[in-house]
């Protein structure tokens, strides 16, 4: 499963620049780049999408990979000061899935 950042959010940013994936974003901020939709479909997304939260940093859950295959923990929850970095139950995905997303992310950055 990807990971989610709550309201407790104190917005230092300290998580965004250590994402591998670069699936962190300052809230209030359209984003776009490379990732796999929820049918598993390669997109490379150009042209700006719609903040997922206003207030505070979110993550976009199909560029999340826990860090599997990068690190031994995710990383924007180990930098939290406020441990606001945390599992996210709508979006269970399996170790498994979450290496062959990091795989195939890593492919279409390239």
């Amino acid at each position: 499963m990807s990971l989610k950042i709550t309201e407790k959010c104190i917005n230092c940013g300290a998580c965004e620049a250590e994402c591998p994936n670069k699936a962190i974003y300052e809230g209030s901020k359209k984003w776009s780049g490379k990732f796999i939709n929820k049918l598993g479909i390669k997109m490379d997304v150009n042209c700006l999408q719609e903040p997922i939260k206003y207030d505070y940093y979110f993550i976009v859950p199909e560029k999340c990979t826990e860090c599997l295959g990068f690190f031994d923990e995710p990383q924007c929850a180990s930098v939290c000061p406020v441990n606001c970095c945390i599992l996210d139950e709508k979006n269970l995905e399996s170790k498994e899935d979450l290496l062959k997303k990091k795989n195939t992310l890593q492919n279409i950055i390239r």
